[in-house]
């Protein structure tokens, strides 16, 4: 998906991104146990640039819960263990703002982080939350990090029930560089699941949780709560792959610690 212009995403684009969600043609599956299923498509072979989507069935959860824990920056903090840093920095509109994330990336690689505008919107009893990478001028890339690009990321949550839904995690990233071709098996086939069911198990801990902290405080839901800045249009950009530094990664070998660690916390 290409842009020239900073746009918040229309009910066409929700749309076309629940189309591409359950579309088949051109992918791969590369990972099918325990309710998650996971397909790449390879779109750049020499750089290793991919798209990734991950589909997972949660039983006993309900798609509201799943669509809080996704927004929740909080809630996030205590569950994710590849977030390295994430905050709010600005709304554009009610369902739409600016944020950073960054993650850790497997040994040696360098770690990545994102600017991105998010949108969210209720689709009836389902919901979307999908990004695009976006520049600010008060946040240019950091010297401890590659500055990643977000082309189209998102979540799409199905409801199939009062205590049911399905999550479909859908992601093209550029990740600026050329990256070694064990990185693509290893986010396939078991980084992705392994998020996956890591996200499964915090949905279930997270009414709980959100009990002991600001339990009525949801502002996804009631934009009224949001106490960030308003952000507008003009002091934004669209963050071009080609305008950022590449970074050639191809030949490093995977951290012995990390291949040990695969083999630890694989997904059962």
């Amino acid at each position: 998906m290409s842009r020239e212009s900073v746009q918040i995403p229309d009910d066409r684009d929700f749309s076309n991104f629940r189309t591409d969600c359950n579309s088949q043609e051109g992918w791969s599956q590369t990972f099918n146990k325990s309710g998650i299923t996971v397909w790449i498509q390879i779109l750049e072979e020499e750089r290793a640039l991919h798209k990734i989507k991950c589909r997972m069935e949660c039983k006993d959860i309900a798609a509201e819960d799943l669509y809080d824990v996704l927004h929740d920056v909080e809630y996030r903090k205590k569950w994710d263990t590849n977030v390295i840093e994430t905050f709010d920095i600005g709304k554009l509109t009610v369902n739409a703002d600016i944020g950073y994330y960054a993650w850790k990336c497997p040994k040696p690689l360098k770690n990545r982080d994102v600017i991105t505008l998010r949108s969210w919107l209720p689709m009836g009893l389902d919901y979307i939350i999908m990004n695009y990478s976006v520049k600010h001028a008060k946040y240019p890339p950091r010297k401890d990090m590659v500055r990643a690009v977000s082309i189209q990321t998102g979540y799409l949550i199905e409801n199939k029930g009062a205590k049911s839904c399905v999550l479909t995690y859908l992601a093209q990233v550029d990740p600026k560089g050329s990256l070694p071709k064990w990185v693509v098996n290893k986010s396939s086939q078991f980084l992705a699941p392994k998020a996956m069911k890591k996200m499964y198990k915090a949905c279930l801990k997270y009414p709980e949780w959100k009990r002991k902290h600001s339990p009525q405080h949801k502002p996804w839901l009631y934009p009224e709560q949001s106490t960030l800045p308003s952000i507008t249009l003009s002091e934004l950009s669209i963050q071009h792959a080609d305008s950022l530094e590449n970074i050639d990664e191809s030949s490093i070998s995977e951290a012995k610690e990390e291949r040990d660690g695969s083999d630890e916390d694989s997904v059962n």
